[in-house]
């Protein structure tokens, strides 16, 4: 049977779809090369794994703590299809321990180390801090993820000296202190706001703008009504053009959606992902590097951005 008049396609309805929900300029992402790796941001969607070197991770409470489980996890996220391994040497969150810098390189350039040695994956350092950033690159780290979004005195001067590529993420509160009940006029807009600003002052300072990316900062000094907004209204920052970052990984706003322990988020995350990744999405930060890759791997050839592994039912 022939194609009804004015009927799209399968091929037509997919372009269709991925232009109604996913701004312009995505889909004008040129390809870059980060570390070892070049991505096309425009028609595909990489994987970052998470591998977090302390004894009190919220996630795994410190099985990766150790030096040889650390660099094993991420050889095995990377075996499991990740595309670059995030390094984290001390958590976000206020209630844990804030360490010395010294403490937080022992932490991490052993890791960095032994990945590099172990595999062509690449390599982030989730770190805000100047000293850290440098010591890391020089380690063989290629990002550094920072989620005080560039806002600590010198990290965007150290950035720019390694040439290495950045994360810029929307936080509002001092590094490693409490920002209670954060209150937003307009969370999106604002958000948009930050992130446009600082991607001037990267640029200021001497990083090349292919070597920034964004990260809306999902649960990062907000509560889970602003997580839902930015998921649902993700275009308005993707629209900023460059590659953005979603850290959705069984984050308390899909916990406190689904009334779901932390042990129990995996569906909730995945859904929140493909919707991100209908909105412009290019980078996942995940736990559960499998199943995500599989999420992705689905978005995409729904989306029309990539053809099925094979293709025999009714051909």
């Amino acid at each position: 049977m022939g194609r009804v008049p004015g009927d799209p396609g399968m091929e037509d309805r997919a372009t269709m779809t991925h232009a109604t929900l996913c701004p312009d300029p995505v889909r004008r992402l040129a390809p870059r090369t980060i570390g070892p790796r070049t991505f096309d941001f425009a028609n595909r969607v990489a994987v970052m794994a998470i591998v977090n070197r302390t004894p009190d991770s919220f996630y795994d409470g410190g099985a990766t703590f150790a030096l040889d489980a650390a660099v094993s996890a991420a050889v095995r996220a990377a075996d499991d299809g990740a595309d670059w391994v995030d390094v984290g040497g001390m958590a976000f969150s206020p209630d844990t321990p804030e360490l010395s810098v010294a403490e937080e390189l022992d932490r991490v350039l052993g890791v960095i180390e032994g990945i590099r040695a172990a595999s062509d994956v690449v390599i982030s350092v989730d770190t805000y801090r100047p000293e850290v950033a440098r010591a890391c690159v020089a380690a063989g780290a290629d990002v550094i993820n920072d989620t005080m979004g560039l806002r600590v005195d010198g990290m965007a001067e150290a950035v720019a000296e390694t040439g290495a590529t950045v994360v810029i993420a929307h936080s509002i509160a001092q590094p490693h202190r409490h920002h209670p009940r954060p209150t937003y006029g307009d969370v999106v807009a604002e958000i948009a706001q930050f992130l446009r600003a600082k991607v001037e002052a990267a640029l200021a300072a001497g990083i090349a703008p292919d070597r920034i990316v964004i990260d809306p900062g999902h649960d990062l000094n907000k509560n889970t009504l602003h997580s839902l907004e930015i998921t649902r209204r993700l275009a308005e920052i993707t629209e900023i053009g460059l590659p953005t970052l979603v850290a959705l990984s069984n984050k308390d706003f899909v916990g406190e959606t689904l009334d779901a322990p932390r042990g129990e988020r995996l569906i909730g995350t995945l859904a929140v992902t493909v919707m991100c990744i209908e909105r412009g999405a290019r980078i996942v930060r995940a736990h559960n590097v499998a199943p995500t890759v599989q999420t992705i791997r689905m978005a995409e050839a729904v989306l029309g951005l990539r053809e099925p592994a094979w293709t025999r039912h009714n051909m």
